[in-house]
């Protein structure tokens, strides 16, 4: 589990393509390696993976080809910049939101502007994804936590502050550009527990959980 806060930029070193697989060689850049054995995990650029090696100044992951496909790992390439965070500890700040490592599917950058200090973009979701992105609520890009200002059908609004810029990578990102997305954890396990208290209460003549009684309850507005 994460919490969407970058703890480093890192650079990646080498890829290794195995068939589909692909190992990655990641120079950890500020991150704090003293603490980090085989088998942790890193968010990379959003995506959970295991350390398999660790080195002096980074650490080699490999990765599933059912997450290149779900990510734009499959289109990195060496040099590429990446956003680094380590798994909590029961001591870490929650200073985002809680952040899985298990990534959705890949946006669009569509708009990019400055609005005062801060960057703005417009991004495109997968159809199938848009369902879970809702105004003001949580979302991970790149593995960073962000707050969705402004949501259009498929397309959704974010501020970046100049903190957050000046940290991770989205400082760099352009029209066109593709990043990791990860919808909100909460919003996806809502939807299952929906889809089963619907069935249960079809056949035991119960309520269950139902829209009106969320927005009864006060979750919906």
């Amino acid at each position: 589990m994460f919490t969407g806060i970058i703890e480093s930029v890192g650079t990646l070193r080498k890829i290794e393509r195995r068939g589909g697989d692909i190992r990655l060689t990641v120079a950890s850049g500020k991150l704090d390696l003293s603490d980090v054995k085989l088998g942790d995990s890193i968010a990379t650029n959003g995506v959970c993976l295991t350390v398999v090696e660790c080195l002096n100044d980074g650490y080699v992951a490999d990765i599933s080809a059912e997450t290149v496909e779900l990510t734009g790992f499959a289109h990195y390439q060496v040099g590429t910049k990446v956003n680094l965070e380590k798994a909590v500890t029961p001591m870490t700040r929650l200073g985002g939101h809680m952040v899985s490592g298990h990534v959705d599917g890949v946006a669009q950058v569509d708009e990019r502007q400055f609005r005062g200090k801060a960057i703005e973009f417009w991004l495109s979701a997968p159809k199938e994804l848009s369902r879970y992105i809702a105004h003001k609520g949580s979302i991970t890009i790149d593995g960073v936590s962000l707050t969705v200002n402004e949501v259009a059908e498929h397309q959704f609004r974010l501020t970046i502050v100049p903190h957050t810029a000046a940290e991770t990578t989205l400082v760099d990102l352009k029209m066109g550009d593709s990043v990791n997305l990860e919808v909100d954890l909460i919003a996806r396990h809502l939807e299952r527990l929906m889809q089963f208290s619907g069935d249960n209460a079809a056949s035991s003549g119960g309520e269950g959980v139902t829209m009106d009684l969320l927005a009864r309850s006060g979750f919906l507005k």
